[in-house]
Order: structure tokens, then sequence, then C-alpha cells
């Protein structure tokens, strides 16, 4: 389970980071990141921290299928949150194929995405 400060939980910040961060795509998801606005080094001021949200539409599968894919990526994401710029926005969608995917192929989907966004890939 991802904790409070993490998620990303207003329309208005899904679409922030929909509108304005980068797209990476994979076969089982798109994920969205919009890099924090703030200046973390400004005085007086702590580092916002990173949130991330899912959307996972009835084109994956039916509740339980949707469900299932949404705990396994608040799980992942979990885990790579310290990974991402203070202040971050990040939007995980999954894709149809991601219902049936297993949770490895999630996590390489997720973890080559997050690459190709922070600058490490370069495809």
């Amino acid at each position: 389970m991802l904790p409070t400060e993490n998620r990303l939980r207003r329309r208005e910040d899904f679409a922030t980071a929909v509108r304005r961060g980068r797209r990476a795509g994979r076969p089982s998801l798109v994920v969205h990141l919009s890099s924090g606005a703030t200046d973390p080094h400004a005085p007086g001021e702590s580092a916002p921290p990173t949130r991330a949200g899912f959307v996972v539409s009835k084109a994956v599968g039916g509740a339980v299928v949707r469900n299932k894919v949404k705990r396994r990526l608040r799980h992942l994401m979990r885990d790579r949150l310290a990974a991402l710029p203070p202040g971050s926005l990040v939007v995980v969608r999954a894709l149809p194929g991601a219902g049936d995917a297993d949770q490895a192929q999630l996590a390489r989907d997720l973890d080559a995405a997050l690459r190709r966004l922070l600058g490490g890939g370069a495809r």
C-alpha cells in the first residue's frame, strides 16, 4: 500500500501530470511523469513528497482484474518512489494487456518506462 502522503487523489493533479509531464509507453502500461515545480532547495521549505496515481479502465477487465492490477502497480510503485525527484507527480495508466500480465512483466514495464523518463535509456 502506498503511504497517504504519496497518493495522487485530485482530478487536477492527474490532469497536471498527464498534460505537463513526459510520457513513456510500454506493452502493458503508460507512465506520465511531471517533475516538481517547486524548488526543493529553497530556504525554509521542505521537499514535497512524490505522489503517484493509477488509472485502470474497464478495457483491462472486470472489477476483480482491475483491482488486482491496481494493487500490483501500487506495490511496485511504492518501492520506486525514492528514485523519483521530490515533488514529482506520476500517473500509471494500465493498458488492456495489463490484465493478463504477471507481476514480473508489470515490474519490467514499469522499470523500463521510469528509466526512459528519468533519462537512463534512449529507447
